[in-house]
């Protein structure tokens, strides 16, 4: 059985930590903000989370542009060379045009490596959704499984993948022109907090709202108790953009009410963050309906 790696890209929102603990390669993608383009790389090496959200928080817009096949073919290149195969776990292509770069990038490279494997899954996931099937992917490669068994339990799982979101700033949904200036006045006026959650095309969905920041927060954990897997024995990952102490209250409440025993929390880095704003808490478990 050939030697793979893993790769992903920097919107699966993996903390350095997990990325050494599961041996993966990640490619840097980009945000523009104050005039300046800086990489998100996992170890946060060009600006803190922190850094970043008081930034927005202050009035900074952040943009992000579309990665290109050849960023891909860089770090491709040498791994390939090197005698390794390759297993592509890309963010979800209902959001971004990564996962085709990818693709593309990869039907190249197997010219030039005909003896080499690139094999691309859509994740149709975000965030740390992404990184929560990045992570399982992971275990199972360390295990010693195949890429094509890895390959084959990302696609036969990733629907799975349940991405529950709620947003606390409206305003900055404004300003991204996501919603309409009367709906972010009004729904800041009634402390309305809009539910979301990634649909089975990997695109964001709007789906309900709560009155107040606990009671949305709640909801997610009552997502998690009505639709998840034996939550048990899940490994629940859940992701902020600078709203630690939520965050906490969502684990700590997943503990209590769903018997979860291992939570794993990711900062939502600036691609992501870029257009969520700041104070937006996800929960992410594998569970039915998507």
């Amino acid at each position: 059985m050939s030697e793979y790696i893993i790769v992903t890209d920097s919107s699966a929102d993996l903390t350095q930590e997990l990325v050494e603990e599961l041996g993966i390669s990640v490619l840097p993608l980009s945000f523009t903000i104050r005039g300046t383009t800086l990489e998100d790389h996992p170890d946060k090496r060009n600006m803190s989370s922190k850094e970043f959200y008081q930034l927005l928080r202050d009035g900074e817009t952040s943009t992000t542009a579309a990665v290109n096949m050849q960023q891909y073919m860089d770090l491709l290149d040498p791994v390939l060379s090197g005698g390794k195969d390759v297993l592509i776990l890309s963010f979800t292509s209902g959001l971004s045009n990564t996962c085709q770069a990818s693709m593309m990038a990869a039907a190249e490279l197997r010219e030039k490596f005909p003896e080499r494997r690139i094999e691309v899954v859509d994740t149709l996931c975000a965030s740390a959704g992404q990184g929560l099937l990045v992570w399982c992917a992971g275990k199972k490669r360390l295990a010693g499984e195949s890429l094509d068994a890895v390959r084959d339990w990302c696609e036969d799982n990733k629907m799975k993948v349940c991405h529950w979101i709620t947003v606390n700033d409206l305003m900055h949904l404004k300003r991204g022109g996501r919603i309409s200036a009367t709906t972010a006045w009004a729904g800041t006026l009634l402390q309305i907090k809009p539910i979301i959650h990634l649909d089975d095309q990997g695109k964001l969905d709007t789906v309900d709202k709560a009155r107040g920041r606990r009671a949305a927060l709640d909801y997610l954990v009552n997502k998690v108790a009505d639709t998840a897997f034996e939550p048990r024995e899940q490994t629940v990952f859940l992701s902020h953009s600078d709203c630690l102490e939520d965050t906490e209250y969502i684990a700590q409440q997943l503990k209590e009410k769903c018997g979860v025993k291992d939570v794993k929390i990711c900062d939502i880095g600036p691609v992501i963050g870029s257009h969520t704003g700041p104070g937006c808490a996800v929960v992410f478990f594998f569970g039915q309906p998507r």
